[in-house]
């Protein structure tokens, strides 16, 4: 699902807004924004506005007293690791630091040394393969399809049905229609001086409930007669409108392990690979020898991985794919918190260990070797 975004600029004060919560509210000129590109550090004045948000409001005590431990994806490069250790040694001058893939920490948070981390999120999914706590990073495969490609197949199947999205902001007034019928409405005026972003946010966010409230992976390769005999799902949107999904619910999600019937603009499916191929992929680049170790762990995280009935399809695609003699265990933590956030867990986890202790980036140590000491200290 898309991720929602840790603040907001407000260009003509030049000044960010925080937390999710204030986003409902309209404001003039407000634009919506993520510091975070591709996983990695991109807006560093909004991402510096976000540490100073939480050391004030919810750490509420001096950066100084406190270690900091943060996740980063496999392919963050060394120039962004560096400046990061820089800016929290030299602005926030914390005492100590340690950078951790987040495929890792999501390993650790489900009890296990080594695994494959299926990772669908918002941009992308990836498959991370881990071995006794490290990234194999030869091996990791990543795909485009993630949660804001099935926000999009979603808008563009709405569209096509004519179904007018719009948030409960929007609406100033609605009246209740039978299942089907046309919406009666009356549209809030919104302020002129409202951005094009926050509007396509808000629509976003709306479609995002209609995904997880309706949306489903069937269990095998979408078949029309199969299909029909699966039950439907009601949803009511803000408008009013209401109505059954049938088949349409099955096949807006099918792109994501069938990536032949997607029709999008700027995916060309015969380039896409499949949630299992994509497991798959991953685990053949590895070493022979720890194969079935890896496919006996297959950790799925994930804000999109909730979509009903992705991890029972992820593993029966992938059964289809394995071996005879392999052991094939999917492991999906039933909690959307534990999904959503298992890196954070497993950061957690680790940070409290005796044994980390000696591995933390002192202030010492940044002293001496200057900002570079990241790369030796966190692999």
């Amino acid at each position: 699902m898309e991720r929602p975004p840790s603040s907001i600029k407000d260009s003509s004060e030049k000044k960010y807004i925080h937390d999710t919560s204030s986003i409902l509210y309209p404001r003039e000129h407000m634009e919506i924004g993520h510091p975070l590109k591709d996983g990695m550090i991109e807006d560093w004045d909004m991402f510096e506005s976000t540490l100073n948000h939480i050391y004030k409001r919810h750490v509420q005590s001096d950066s100084s007293l406190h270690p900091v431990l943060m996740s980063e994806p496999p392919w963050n490069v060394r120039i962004k690791r560096e400046k990061l250790t820089e800016l929290l040694f030299e602005k926030y001058n914390i005492p100590a630091f340690f950078l951790s893939k987040n495929a890792v920490l999501t390993a650790f948070a489900n009890s296990r040394a080594s695994g494959l981390v299926m990772d669908s999120g918002a941009t992308h999914t990836t498959a991370v393969p881990i071995h006794e706590g490290y990234c194999l990073q030869h091996a990791i495969i990543k795909s485009p399809l993630g949660g804001d490609f099935i926000t999009k197949q979603a808008k563009n199947f709405l569209t096509n049905q004519k179904i007018e999205v719009l948030p409960p902001t929007f609406i100033a007034s609605r009246e209740t229609v039978k299942e089907g019928q046309l919406p009666i409405f009356k549209r809030k005026e919104l302020l002129k001086g409202v951005t094009q972003s926050w509007q396509d946010y808000m629509i976003n966010t709306q479609i995002q409930d209609f995904q997880s409230s309706v949306l489903q992976v069937s269990d095998v390769p979408y078949d029309e007669d199969t299909v029909e005999q699966m039950p439907s799902a009601p949803y009511e949107f803000p408008t009013g409108f209401n109505m059954e999904f049938s088949s349409e619910r099955i096949q807006v999600a099918e792109g994501l392990f069938d990536p032949t019937v997607i029709k999008a603009p700027g995916l060309e499916p015969s380039t896409m690979l499949s949630m299992a191929h994509i497991a798959t992929s991953s685990v053949h680049m590895c070493d022979v020898d720890i194969r079935s170790a890896l496919l006996s762990n297959v950790i799925v995280t994930g804000g999109n991985s909730l979509l009903l009935g992705f991890t029972d399809r992820l593993q029966r695609d992938l059964s289809l794919k394995t071996p005879q003699n392999t052991k094939l265990k999917v492991i999906a933590p039933s909690g959307t918190a534990e999904r959503r956030f298992s890196s954070w867990i497993g950061g957690s986890i680790l940070a409290s260990l005796g044994t980390f202790q000696q591995m933390w980036l002192s202030k010492q140590e940044y002293e001496e070797m200057g900002r570079g000491c990241v790369e030796k200290k966190c692999p």
